[in-house]
This record gives C-alpha cells, structure tokens and sequence, in this order.
C-alpha cells in the first residue's frame, strides 16, 4: 500500500486539529473538516484553530473543508478525531457523503460507545463494513505538545500488521515516534480506561490528598485496567505499554488533561456541569465511567476507583466519602 497523497482529518476538535497539523508537516495534502462551519470559516482566515490550539499556525498543505464532501472527496486515508459519545451518528452521516467505498480509516477517539459498550473498532465494522482497513492511535499525547512538535511516542493497532507498519509511516516525523501493534482492544482499552482514572488523581488533588494518594491511585487503577484488559482479551504488555501505562501516567499528573481537570474541579467542590463547562470540550472520562461500570459487571471484575468515580458523577456521592470508602475495604494481597 502506497502512502497516500490527501489525509482527511475529522473532527476539528484540539487533537484532530493538532494531527492534521502533523501530518501536514509531514508532507501530505491534509483536509480538516468540524461540524461548525463558522469555526471552519474562522480557521480559513486566521490561518490557525483560534478556539482549541490558538497560536498554533496552520503549515503550507493543511487545508479546512466547511463542507464534509470536499474534505472526502478522492482522500486516500480518514483519521476520525469526533468524539466517541458522537461517534455512530457521525459515522452514519458521514457514509452519505462517500460515493464507493470507505478509504482506510484510522481513528483517534479514545473512548467507548456509550449506549452500548461497544469498542469503537465494532462501531466502524457496523457502520462502514468489516472489509476496511482500519487501525487505532493512542498513547500519551497532548493536541498542544503535538501541534508545538515537541517529542511524542504513541501507538498504531491494526489487525492487519502491514497497515499498521504503513499507518505508522504516514504519522511518524522527526518529533513524533510511532510504535505498531495487532493489539486494537489493549489499545483502545488503554486509551479509554486512563480517562476515568485521571478523574480519580484530579478529585484526590483537589482534595489535597497529596502525591502519596496519587501515586496509589495510579497504580491500583493500572491494576484495574489490567484485570478488565485480562477478560476483554487485551494483551498485558500492551496495557504496560504507550498506550495503558504511559498514557496513564500522563493524564493523571498534568493539568493539560481535561479529565484531571475535571476531577480537580469536583474536588475543590464544583458541580460536574459547572466544571465540563469552564473546560469547554469533551471530557471522555465522564461518558466512560458509564460504560465501565457495564463492561465490569459483565466480566465480574471488580473495579473500586472506576465505580467511585461512577458514583460521584452520577450518584452524588461527595468525593471526600468516595475516598474514605476505598481506604476502607476489606484488606487483601495486592496481587
């Protein structure tokens, strides 16, 4: 497979943009579609994505497309960066707009379908044929670093190791270094789960717990990534890997990461809404700490944290409780 000339980026969102930023540097022709064409048209003038990256000027090659068909038309590869709680209603939109067939899609959503449970990789089979190409990108990356070119590792996952060795390719640069793997569960996995954890270290600290409760809840939430990833089928390296452990450790200890700021703000006592507000784009975490608590009760795994996290969200437990009922638990091995 040849690398392709034309790279359609949807979703305009800070990390899609940042993407399409990158692979533009790289050399390819990049189209960036969003669903707001006011925000499209603003990005045509001023040349850069003034509400999600501004001061992140767009390089020669990276071209918004107000409308979805001009962003599609003749593209030899899709990156989708739309959220996952949008991710089927866009995809059903979107296939309207393709007059044959699909070009090999890569998708940079890191979460899992909300009414369902589905992983995001059945959700492209379902909606755009099992026959695709296909693979995800996940790993400890901030749209910001990124689009700045400062140094990232991530990880490509296809079933189809030679599509993930030419997605790799299509995304590696000079400061941007991509590892492969058959691994699309462990990876979206990873990607999904670091999400609901990074909550728990934002609500900790906002609590002024300190490093200590941090570190804990790091580590007893990558044990819970792990047993979950064991019935899903995940591979265990790949979840100590770029996209599970080092995409962990990144959004539960910097304030760049939406879902530790989420957490931070519910700690130091503002309501979810308020908070997801002040943040002004999609917290992941939020909608995944839905569907873990379905995924868990169904493979009989226990997750202590993901359910707190679950029951300040949604139950109105106060975070303070939700701390002090883990430390209290029934004592056991850590293993």
């Amino acid at each position: 497979m040849n690398p392709p000339h034309t790279i359609s980026v949807l979703g305009a969102g800070s990390w899609g943009t940042a993407l399409a930023i990158l692979l533009a540097r790289n050399g390819h022709r990049t189209r960036l579609w969003g669903r707001r064409p006011d925000a499209i048209h603003l990005m045509l003038s001023r040349c850069e994505n003034t509400q999600y990256l501004p001061g992140m000027r767009f390089p020669d090659g990276l071209q918004p497309c107000v409308d979805v068909d001009s962003a599609l038309n003749n593209a030899d590869l899709v990156v989708i960066a739309i959220p996952s709680k949008n991710f089927r209603t866009a995809l059903k939109k979107l296939v309207e707009h393709v007059r044959q067939e699909w070009p090999p899609v890569v998708w940079a959503t890191k979460g899992l379908e909300t009414s369902s449970g589905k992983w995001l990789h059945e959700v492209i089979q379902e909606e755009l044929g099992m026959e695709l190409f296909k693979a995800v990108i996940s790993g400890p990356s901030f749209a910001r670093e990124v689009a700045l070119g400062l140094p990232t590792a991530v990880t490509v996952a296809s079933e189809d190791a030679e599509f993930a060795q030419q997605t790799a390719a299509w995304f590696h640069g000079d400061t941007f270094r991509v590892y492969t793997s058959q691994d699309v569960i462990g990876v979206e996995l990873g990607g999904a789960l670091k999400n609901v954890l990074a909550i728990a270290a934002g609500i900790s600290d906002g609590l002024g717990y300190g490093a200590n409760a941090r570190a804990a809840l790091i580590t007893r939430g990558l044990h819970e990534i792990m047993q979950l990833g064991e019935r899903a089928g995940a591979r265990r390296e790949t979840l100590m890997g770029l996209s599970g452990l080092g995409d962990l450790l990144l959004t539960c200890t910097d304030d760049q990461s939406r879902n530790r700021r989420l957490g931070l703000a519910i700690g130091d006592g503002q309501t979810m809404s308020a908070a997801t507000e002040a943040i002004g784009q999609a917290v992941e975490g939020a909608e995944t700490a839905k569907v873990v608590m379905k995924l868990a009760a169904t493979m009989a795994v226990e997750m202590p944290i993901c359910a707190q996290v679950y029951r300040v969200l949604y139950e109105g437990l106060d975070p303070s409780k939700a701390v002090s009922e883990l430390l209290a638990r029934e004592l056991k091995n850590e293993i």
